[in-house]
């Protein structure tokens, strides 16, 4: 990843702004992480546009899509510089047989998606690609996949880009509207003070034990060999309701995060005694990842730019260590005790000051002993846990891409050294959980079905309680 065989001409005056700490640690020898961003398209894609679109609207967004990471050779750290771009390095659009069932269409797609995941972004280009699918599936008439380096900006920053590129369906003139963002804060009252204290102590302890040597147990879900992000990952989606996640929240109390949290517990923990008996008893972490911005929509990529903004473009965002929650007979359990079990541990760690001391120490690390070392303990942190959950909020319309209705979106994190990655986005009245799983590791298709039968008892426990 730091190796470059050759890098484009670039002149002093074409310096951009030094790369922020987390771009380094993300674009590093240790690590090499991306997201993946699907827009399915409701009607067969015409790609005439893409390069007009790409060349007006998608670069002029933001420099670093125009722009490459390079050593400074004084200090060792790392400057955006601007560059030339050749846009048909970063668009490809496979080709396949035409004609044929929907289902081997499938075939081809979660076979495509699992080969350019797997795929390094060039370091001597700007580190984005687009690739167009444009053959039918089962989900829509043609897909629009994004992969961004995570160097670039985190979810927020990226869908912010994207969504600027976007209609609304039903009127091009309005603006997009979205519901409200939660961001991550603390108490500020007494009791909360001493409340924040005790949390912080234990929650930034136990965080670093997590980060140094305390591995979760290897289990159906968490690999037992290092370089889990250099092997196939296949990548699925599972679908609920967003109008009953709603009911049951009205019903259990907390938030819709709790719910969904609450399900993919009881789903994973359904799905790892599935694959072997006794298993769902292991210890298993989850990093629950919080945005970190005082936000309460999107905000447009103009704003982001401001100086003195609080809403920054970038990285912006903390982790969480949850422990997954074990119970002694999982097929007897009450499935309400998950969604119970997810809101105490969340509520609980959000009212902790780790995550900002996770990051204090990240910076003192890197400030002392480089950016690299400080990136290896973010691959340690990644690797010592079984799962990521992430989640943005979507649309509330329908929205176009160059008058193309999208029917529906996803994004997935790809290339982190963890065996089972989880994100979420919401998208007129629906939610999508993208599943990324090791391929020789995680069975998809069980694991889906497992997520999908721990949200149909949840909400009918729900309902009847």
């Amino acid at each position: 990843m730091e190796t470059i065989q050759e890098k484009p001409e670039v002149h002093e005056e074409e310096l951009i702004e030094p790369a922020t700490p987390t771009a380094q640690f993300f674009n590093s020898e240790s690590l090499s992480v991306c997201i993946l961003a699907a827009l399915e398209s409701e009607i067969p894609i015409d790609d005439s546009p893409t390069m007009s679109l790409l060349q007006n609207v998608f670069i002029p967004i933001n420099p670093r899509f125009s722009s490459i990471m390079v050593k400074d050779n004084e200090n060792g750290g790392k400057h955006w510089k601007k560059v030339s771009v050749k846009l048909d390095d970063h668009v490809q659009v496979p080709v396949f047989p035409e004609g044929l069932p929907l289902e081997t269409y499938d075939e081809y797609f979660q076979e495509y998606t699992t080969k350019i995941a797997m795929e390094q972004l060039p370091q001597s280009r700007p580190l984005w690609e687009i690739h167009i699918f444009k053959y039918p599936t089962t989900n829509a008439a043609g897909t629009l996949l994004f992969k961004i380096h995570h160097a670039l900006g985190d979810g927020y920053s990226l869908m912010g880009a994207l969504f600027s590129c976007l209609q609304r369906s039903d009127n091009p003139s309005l603006p997009l509207t979205f519901p409200k963002i939660g961001s991550y804060k603390t108490k500020s009252t007494v009791s909360g003070n001493l409340s924040v204290f005790m949390n912080t102590v234990t929650d930034f302890t136990w965080s670093l034990m997590k980060s140094s040597f305390l591995e979760d147990h290897v289990s159906p879900i968490r690999s037992a060999t290092v370089g889990v992000e250099l092997k196939p990952m296949t990548i699925s989606t599972v679908t609920f309701s967003l109008d009953q996640i709603k009911q049951i929240k009205t019903k259990l109390g907390g938030t819709i995060n709790d719910v969904i949290v609450g399900v993919i517990f009881y789903g994973t923990r359904l799905y790892m005694e599935a694959v072997s008996k006794g298993s769902s008893n292991a210890q298993s972490t989850a990093l629950v990842l919080l945005n970190t911005r005082e936000i309460t929509t999107y905000q447009t990529v103009k704003e982001m730019a401001k100086p003195n903004t609080t809403t920054p473009w970038g990285n912006n965002f903390g982790f969480l260590h949850v422990n997954v929650p074990v119970k002694a007979d999982i097929e007897s359990v009450n499935p309400l005790d998950f969604v119970f079990e997810a809101k105490k541990l969340i509520t609980k760690k959000k009212n902790s000051l780790a995550v900002y001391l996770n990051g204090r120490l990240l910076n003192l690390m890197r400030k002392l002993r480089g950016p690299e070392v400080a990136s290896r303990y973010i691959h340690k942190t990644l690797w010592n846990t079984s799962m990521t959950i992430s989640n943005l909020i979507g649309p509330v319309e329908q929205i176009s891409l160059a008058n193309h209705p999208v029917k529906g979106l996803y994004f997935c994190v790809i290339n982190a050294p963890q065996s089972l990655l989880l994100s979420l986005v919401s998208y007129m009245g629906k939610v999508r959980v993208t599943v990324g799983g090791e391929k020789e590791l995680i069975n998809h298709k069980l694991y889906n079905s497992c997520l999908n039968k721990a949200f149909e008892k949840i909400f009918e426990a729900a309902i009847n309680s």
